[in-house]
């Protein structure tokens, strides 16, 4: 089965706060997620001041391997307000990417970013930071737009918040969860029994953590193969689907993808 990571930061951060804002480096991270048989990868950047500029440095590693690589754009909903849609019309029709990543900790999502998430077709993935309560009106106002709470709503461990993450998963078709960065194990096995595999996405938030070790808690959950092959993968690729059938690839990644082709062709 196809192993997606759907989440992991890339690139360069303008910040020295932690690693979170300074750097994202790969090289560490890819070589833990080929021993783990993880064969693709959701990017999007770090913390960063200028978005627009975060989201073109993940471009290039993007378009660099695009069999290897997504791209999320990420965007500041505050300070990037008024120009969100067009960093997203860049980021789909240039880019190639199928996806918006969004932080609670830079401000709160807004009207604008599902608008342009609608507009495109892209699932978000925006991460709470425990405010889980969000959810209700997301969908409900945006039935039609995927969002995808990662840590099961909370990074920090906050079991209530998580808690109340599995009610949206169970009540809402449109809300989703990855498992990037769970400790809490039994709140990980009572979201798949009570909301089902395909509600649950496998997520590492790496570079950072280590990708083997958060795909070990899927293997864990000791899933029937149907379950587990959602969970891995089948669900990420149904909610970008969308995206890739309207804007199928990308000027920088069809460029790539022709020399590789001319390669493989005439090979040097």
């Amino acid at each position: 089965m196809m192993i997606i990571d759907c989440h992991c930061h890339a690139g360069s951060g303008d910040g020295l706060t932690g690693p979170w804002d300074t750097r994202a480096s790969l090289k560490h991270y890819l070589l833990r997620a080929r021993k783990a048989g993880i064969r693709r990868t959701v990017l999007f950047a770090a913390f960063h001041s200028d978005y627009a500029i975060a989201n073109k440095e993940v471009a290039q590693i993007v378009a660099g391997q695009p069999d290897r690589f997504y791209g999320f754009a990420f965007v500041h909903a505050a300070r990037d307000r008024g120009r969100i849609h067009n960093m997203i019309e860049t980021a789909v029709r240039q880019y190639g990417f199928v996806g918006i990543k969004v932080h609670r900790h830079d401000a709160a999502i807004t009207r604008e970013i599902c608008m342009a998430a609608r507009a495109y077709a892209l699932p978000v993935l925006y991460d709470v930071a425990g405010e889980v309560s969000v959810c209700e009106l997301l969908a409900q106002e945006y039935p039609d737009v995927s969002f995808i709470i990662p840590h099961l709503g909370s990074f920090a461990d906050d079991w209530r918040a998580q808690l109340a993450l599995i009610d949206h998963l169970v009540r809402h078709a449109n809300i989703y969860t990855d498992t990037a960065g769970v400790r809490r194990f039994d709140l990980l096995e009572q979201a798949v029994r009570r909301a089902g595999a395909h509600k649950i996405l496998f997520g590492s938030d790496g570079p950072w953590l280590h990708p083997g070790v958060e795909l070990a808690k899927i293997k864990a959950l000791r899933l029937p193969l149907q379950q587990e092959a959602l969970v891995l993968g089948a669900n990420l690729h149904n909610l970008i689907h969308p995206a890739r059938r309207q804007w199928p690839l990308a000027p920088a990644r069809r460029q790539r993808a022709e020399q590789q082709n001319r390669q493989a062709v005439f090979p040097d």
